[in-house]
């Protein structure tokens, strides 16, 4: 065998080389009595049998137990087919040919089912391939990526040669050195963005999604375990799903068929990715992961028929951030045929996961500055609120929706989430619009959970001339509009319901702290949900005040020049009383418009 000049891995010959060929090209040797005919996966070889005997344990133990010595040796399965073979036959033969990151998992296997071990040569390559395993592949998380990805075509004797486990671990380590080195990189780079300083960490995530899902799956565990930071983690997993899944990152809304399978992947392998990503996640809550993706991948999940645990750890993710969820997000499309446009059955555990959410919030709360008007899981429910008042309009107009859906997706959020009603109000009468063969007790069953003390006065004008709405709910309104204006004309703040709750919920010192300390909760709910509406009723006031200057000034036709008189008028009062005597005062009286005039009524619209 020839030795090697430059490249400790490239074979030459020192004289010239009989020239081998398969099928392309016939291998003729001058010493025809030494020839052997090996048939490997359909194609026949013509070679010397002497140099692969002093290197072969395989042909050897096959040449001795032939009857004839022109026998043909057949080959069954062996690893990397017939190119393998014919590089191993460079090698006994010592033609020119180099171990790469491509061939260096196929040669192996091949010498490793030959048999050409240092028992019957030293240097053999056996020991030729596992130094460069070690030397080269190991030491570079790239060629590591490489040489994995190349043993996905390779029978189980890889995985026994070991192989594919030296190449996650090498990946595993040297991405964990990366990690420390683009950390301490960081340190120097105060001045650049972080666009650059990310590009610059993940650099390795583009490479892992040339791994098949199994091997690609043992790198991440492999990851985990040697401490890689969860958002790199997260980023490969967003990679790989971009690249072997389709549509996942992108918003669908309403066509489906945009979320086609990969036609290079089967369905089952589909969801086996799927699967695979979802359980790979890490758990830490603090990795930003965009909710447009999360989504994604709860469609493909549904699309694909995921297992039910990977459908309800994706919906346990996405209730985890419900409060910062978009409209679009919500609206999942479902695949059932003849059933609702869209799947409210998901939405409809995502708000029940999010509801536990923050009752174990609540529940770890001991003290009561959590329970202010600014506390973070109040705030996150009125979000909420809002976002399903929004969602109900949306999927309203659906002729499919069935009423008991439909009040499944109202009844679940408490009376606390929502301050005013006039969200639930434009819901239930855009169904009763398009469901117009509802019953009179179905028109009840579904009205009974707007509170009309939470209507706005838009809307209890609606209402009140709302020819959908049952007799007993109109009722309802006008006699909580008489009562509003009863209370405005007398001067009173609040409601007298109010302050009934209050002074009847003081606890007793018959109930257990823990029933205290709930109905201390509920009135300080109470209170804040009444300083919200007073804080609308303010904002309703204001509207209704600069609607009547505006419309002042409107009708003098220049209102400039009234306000002006109107001033002048006020000073030269001022003078006359600083003449009669004393200093003169200044006027603490302001100009208002007519008691009697109010703005123009806007019309309370439902689309």
């Amino acid at each position: 065998m020839g030795m090697v000049s430059e490249n400790p891995f490239s074979f030459s010959s020192r004289s010239p080389t009989p020239k081998l060929c398969s099928s392309f090209t016939t291998r003729i040797f001058s010493d025809v009595a030494g020839d052997i005919t090996i048939v490997v996966d359909g194609e026949s070889f013509l070679l010397h049998k002497f140099p692969l005997v002093s290197r072969s344990g395989k042909i050897r133990k096959m040449v001795a137990d032939a009857k004839d010595s022109t026998a043909k040796l057949e080959l069954l399965n062996i690893p990397g087919g017939p190119l393998a073979f014919e590089l191993a036959m460079k090698f006994c033969y010592g033609i020119n040919f180099e171990i790469t990151t491509a061939n260096v998992a196929h040669l192996r296997c091949a010498a490793e089912y030959l048999e050409m071990t240092e028992d019957y040569r030293d240097e053999n390559l056996i020991a030729r391939t596992e130094t460069y395993l070690d030397e080269v592949v190991v030491q570079s998380l790239e060629k590591s990526v490489e040489v994995l990805s190349t043993c996905e075509t390779l029978p189980s004797i890889a995985e026994e040669v070991g192989i594919p486990s030296r190449c996650v671990e090498a990946i595993a380590m040297n991405a964990c050195k990366e990690q420390l080195v683009s950390g301490l990189s960081m340190l120097n780079c105060d001045g650049e963005s972080t666009e650059l300083k990310s590009a610059c960490l993940e650099w390795w995530v583009e490479d892992l999604s040339l791994l098949r899902i199994d091997y690609y799956q043992r790198v991440i565990c492999a990851m985990t375990r040697l401490g890689v930071r969860p958002d790199s983690i997260f980023a490969s997993l967003m990679h790989f799903a971009q690249a072997s899944l389709k549509g996942i990152g992108k918003c669908q809304t309403w066509n489906p068929g945009k979320l086609k399978l990969n036609t290079g992947m089967a369905e089952h392998d589909q969801k086996t990715v799927v699967e695979s990503l979802v359980s790979l996640m890490p758990t830490e809550q603090s990795c930003s992961v965009p909710l447009s993706f999360m989504f994604g991948m709860l469609r493909m999940a549904i699309m694909v028929d995921a297992t039910i645990a990977c459908r309800l750890e994706l919906e346990r993710r996405i209730a985890f951030r419900l409060e910062m969820v978009s409209l679009d997000d919500l609206l999942i499309p479902s695949i059932q045929a003849g059933g609702s446009l869209y799947d409210v059955d998901t939405v409809h555990r995502i708000l029940v996961n999010f509801l536990q959410r923050i009752e174990e919030e609540e529940s770890e709360d001991c003290g009561y500055e959590s329970e202010g008007l600014g506390s973070p899981s109040h705030d996150s429910l009125l979000k909420v609120g809002r976002l399903i008042d929004t969602y109900l309009a949306e999927i309203a107009p659906d002729p499919c929706l069935s009423l008991q859906k439909f009040i499944a997706m109202i009844e679940i959020l408490p009376d606390y989430a929502r301050v005013i009603d006039d969200g639930l109000y434009r819901a239930v009468d855009i169904y009763l619009k398009v469901h117009s063969m509802l019953t009179e007790q179905e028109c009840k069953k579904l009205c009974k959970f707007i509170d009309c003390q939470k209507l706005s006065q838009e809307a209890c004008n609606h209402a009140a001339q709302n020819d959908r709405l049952p007799v007993q709910m109109t009722v309802r309104v006008l006699y909580f509009e008489q009562l509003r204006l009863k209370n405005a004309l007398s001067g009173s703040s609040g409601d007298g319901l109010l302050s009934q709750r209050i002074s009847s919920g003081v606890p007793s010192a018959a109930m257990s702290p823990r029933d205290n300390y709930a109905s201390l909760r509920r009135e300080n709910r109470e209170l804040k949900l009444e300083i919200s509406r007073m804080r609308v009723r303010l904002s309703e006031l204001e509207k209704e005040q600069l609607f009547m200057k505006q419309g002042m000034m409107d009708k003098t036709g220049n209102g400039k020049t009234f306000l002006t008189s109107l001033s002048k008028g006020i000073g030269r009062i001022g003078i006359f009383s600083g003449q009669a005597g004393g200093k003169p005062k200044k006027s603490g009286r302001k100009s208002r418009g007519s008691e009697g005039k109010t703005g123009r009524s806007r019309r309370y619209s439902v689309s």
